[in-house]
């Protein structure tokens, strides 16, 4: 029996050896989380402190973004304005220009040769051309 107790307490004092081990490395782990407990204190704080100032600053942003965007939408509005006006002119001086230009060369047709006297008592070119003119004046009048 004396045999049985020997290598009873030799087991024990085996298994006892990792476990004072395992203690001490363990204890050396509670003794740094003790000394960056407050490190991690103030680690917290700073963060609650910046949630805190981010959840202030939504609402400032959301109104900053509302009043810039209702400012974009004028200068857009403004633009498609301006744009649907500067189409509207540039048709007119497509439709004014091809006119023109059938007057031009709807007069150069008309025009003597150099062998040719100008007949006098046709008055018909110069009054197309003074009526192209006047419409002229007339669309880019109406366009200002």
């Amino acid at each position: 029996m004396a045999n049985l107790e020997l290598i009873i307490n030799l087991l024990i004092i085996i298994l006892l050896i990792p476990m004072i081990i395992y203690a001490y490395s363990l204890n050396k782990s509670l003794n740094a989380l003790r000394q960056n407990q407050k490190s991690l204190a103030q680690l917290v704080s700073a963060l609650n402190e910046a949630t805190f100032k981010a959840e202030n600053s939504i609402p400032k942003l959301k109104t900053a973004t509302e009043h810039s965007s209702e400012g974009l939408k004028e200068v857009v509005d403004s633009a498609k304005e301006l744009k649907n006006d500067l189409l509207f002119i540039n048709e007119r001086a497509d439709s004014l220009a091809d006119r023109l230009e059938n007057v031009i060369s709807s007069s150069r047709n008309l025009k003597p040769s150099a062998n040719e006297q100008p007949a006098s008592t046709d008055p018909t070119p110069l009054n197309d051309r003074a009526a192209a003119e006047l419409e002229l004046l007339k669309a880019l009048r109406s366009i200002k």
